[in-house]
């Protein structure tokens, strides 16, 4: 085969299986993220860019190593770790994961109401709407379906780069901030560097990811294309948040302005610093990921939650086929969106809190991964390498690491 059939033939099993990857990788860039990547900006401005570098190497290694998991073994993260380690394990896994899930829920529709206030909608109109479209969009539909009404709203992130550059950053500030990292004992900052990986590289991820590409039925003949959608997926994701932070940095920052609120106050502020457009495009860009990952996140927690208890699971099954799977979807999105409408909940701290959470919680998450995707008995050839063993040993133990000075700091 020559070298151009070779590649048409890449091209088009990766125009087979892109979706979970892409997905995925996208979908973190949620109403939590962009909070946390704004107040990153908004408080550290330019300094903080470094961090990206590592981040994507991490995210590119664990959400690679998730999807390979699923191809090989045709099973979903939260199953295997039921076969594996028993059910006692798994149902405090779940536990902690719907916990920190149902807080990134209720964050995502923080992201809705406040998102759309901005052009004068009650949140009593915006979160009830948008839950009850949410609803029907998976309960009503099929994977093929969900999957391409998701990757649309993957193509809206690029209001934030649009936004990133009306904002008129130091670019070359920016870069040198991207090559020369700059470390802080100080606990807030450690605090902002868990939440930054937290934010990207989420526990439920790994669950969702392997779930997905299990139901999309992608097999080890088109790992290649799997690889390169996780792959483009990660990367993108780390664009739209280089955008964020550079955008507050860029206005934020520089004026003083070093709390916010919320994601929609760094967009209002955003205004009489970088122009109404900007604004405008930084709130759009949040209500779009708000609404993706409203639909996402319950839809991930319903994955993993059945798949480790051993429930029918999955959106192509009919709700008579997998009622354990929608009721648990229905119930996450119902006390989501209610919370929402609760005066002086305090959204700001649930919604940060939340992605500190998946920091602290990812260790764990990613020592079960990585015990099976090194299991010759389940993987074959297909086990990790030594460099992926690194990396995601190294990401183990710094968490570890600054989990306890955090602790140290706080107890002092």
């Amino acid at each position: 085969m020559s070298l151009i059939k070779r590649w048409k033939v890449r091209i088009f099993i990766l125009m087979a299986v892109v979706g979970p990857g892409f997905i995925t990788g996208n979908v973190n860039n949620d109403a939590g993220g962009i909070y946390t990547y704004s107040l990153a900006g908004a408080r550290y401005g330019y300094s903080m860019l470094w961090t990206l570098v590592p981040i994507l190497i991490i995210l590119i290694v664990v959400q690679e190593m998730s999807a390979r998991l699923g191809v090989v073994t045709g099973k979903g993260l939260a199953d295997l770790i039921r076969e594996e380690f028993g059910f006692r394990t798994t149902f405090f896994i779940m536990l902690s994961l719907t916990a920190a899930n149902l807080a990134n829920v209720t964050a995502e529709f923080a992201g809705v109401a406040s998102s759309l206030e901005i052009f004068g909608v009650s949140k009593y109109i915006s979160v009830p709407l948008v839950a009850v479209f949410v609803w029907f969009l998976v309960v009503r539909g099929t994977y093929k379906s969900v999957e391409k009404i998701f990757l649309i709203s993957c193509s809206f992130y690029i209001t934030y780069i649009v936004s990133g550059i009306l904002a008129k950053p130091d670019w070359l500030q920016a870069a040198e901030s991207m090559v020369r990292p700059t470390i802080s004992m100080d606990s807030g900052f450690l605090i902002m560097l868990v939440g930054l990986i937290g934010a990207t590289v989420a526990p439920w991820q790994q669950f969702y990811l392997e779930a997905a590409v299990v139901e999309k039925g992608v097999d080890q003949k088109q790992y290649f294309g799997s690889r390169l959608d996780v792959i483009f997926g990660c990367v993108a994701m780390i664009v739209v948040a280089f955008f964020i932070i550079v955008s507050c940095a860029a206005t934020l920052h520089v004026a003083g302005r070093r709390d916010i609120t919320s994601a929609a106050d760094a967009a209002a502020a955003l205004q009489p610093l970088a122009g109404e457009y900007a604004s405008w495009l930084f709130a759009f860009g949040l209500f779009n990921a708000s609404v993706f990952a409203a639909s996402i996140l319950p839809l991930a927690t319903a994955y993993t939650v059945c798949e480790g208890l051993g429930f029918e699971a999955g959106v192509n099954k009919k709700f008579r086929e997998a009622p354990i799977f929608y009721w648990l979807y229905t119930l996450l999105i119902a006390v989501g969106a209610g919370l929402i409408l609760i005066p002086g909940l305090p959204l700001v701290f649930v919604s940060y809190l939340s992605q500190v959470a998946n920091g602290f919680l990812l260790p764990f998450v990613l020592l079960f991964l990585l015990s099976l995707v090194n299991r010759s008995d389940l993987m074959g050839k297909y086990r990790n390498s030594n460099g992926q063993n690194l990396v995601s040993g190294f990401t183990i133990v710094f968490l570890i690491v600054i989990t306890l000075i955090l602790f140290f700091l706080q107890s002092s």
